[in-house]
């Protein structure tokens, strides 16, 4: 039996499709968590066990993770609590399950860091790696799926792109550091989740084929969606402030902008890639983002 939580989202939904067409050849079953099973599409329903609740209940843990051969973990972003409670607090309950009911093996979704002198004042870096100490601490065997930010992270600067040809993050124009897509991060943990030989506790960085800079990513993006685009630096200030305006815990905020701060002094910098494989910028740019940008709703304002 093997257990998806986050099942309705980016990385969970590419995992599931990937499962049910791998698993029962296998012989293997599968179980998803999920907080409204009406968000999971009928014939998936039919094919799977469900699970109603979240993940990061007592009682859900429970029926979830009993009988589980291998489970697939990933924390949903809460932005109400502070980052203690959003991370290693949301996976206690689980951790105690692993281990009262002999789960071998979990796979889960994690960030690049652990070891580096900015590991200790990385907000949710920080409290990510947190969470990976409790799973690793229950005796279950661990990979922890070490990955950078997303190139999805960009759709949500789609109208901007469109209407502006502007993107804006907090890192220097000219910081290279690794970037992945969420399908190449699901394709690591499927294969893990199906051939469990491995043993112990490990790290397996996700980092897709080469490091980028936010220069980079513009001359790529005005290359493949034949326009200009070009990179906006925004100060730390001015995510605070918008991300209070939104009225999210001030804490998980101050844990955002501390992450944003230790990505700009090389968080993610220096991880070892053992292949150049995976999906590069241009052709997620070409695949993904330019149906976002050509779909986007108008801006509602410039940058």
């Amino acid at each position: 039996m093997i257990v998806i939580t986050a099942p309705t989202g980016q990385i969970g939904g590419r995992l599931l499709s990937l499962l049910l067409e791998a698993a029962p050849a296998r012989g293997e079953e599968l179980r998803v968590v999920v907080r409204d099973p009406a968000r999971l599409p009928e014939a998936v329903r039919d094919r799977v066990e469900v699970v109603a609740g979240s993940h990061g209940d007592a009682a859900t843990a429970e029926r979830a993770f009993a009988d589980a051969d291998a489970v697939f973990w990933l924390v949903p972003p809460d932005g109400s609590v502070p980052p203690e409670q959003a991370y290693p607090g949301f996976t206690r309950p689980a951790a105690r399950a692993f281990a009262e009911h002999g789960v071998g093996h979990v796979v889960g979704v994690s960030a690049l860091g652990r070891g580096t002198p900015q590991a200790g004042h990385a907000g949710l870096v920080t409290a990510t790696l947190a969470a990976d100490d409790l799973i690793a601490g229950s005796g279950v065997a661990y990979r922890a799926l070490a990955c950078p930010s997303f190139f999805e992270n960009l759709l949500e600067e789609a109208g901007s792109i469109r209407d502006h040809g502007v993107f804006t993050d907090t890192v220097a124009a000219d910081r290279r550091a690794p970037l992945v897509a969420v399908a190449d991060i699901a394709a690591a943990a499927a294969g893990l989740l199906l051939d469990r030989s491995w043993t112990g506790v490990g790290s397996v960085p996700v980092l897709g084929p080469q490091d980028l800079s936010p220069d980079d990513l513009a001359r790529i993006m005005t290359e493949e969606l034949g326009r200009p685009v070009r990179y906006h630096r925004r100060p730390l200030d001015d995510l605070r402030a918008e991300l209070l305006g939104y009225g999210l815990d001030a804490a998980f905020v101050e844990g955002v902008v501390a992450m944003k701060r230790a990505k700009d002094e090389g968080l993610d910098a220096g991880a070892a890639r053992s292949a150049t494989t995976g999906t590069g910028f241009a052709q997620w740019c070409a695949t993904t983002l330019k149906p976002a940008v050509l779909a986007a709703p108008e801006a509602a304002d410039a940058r």
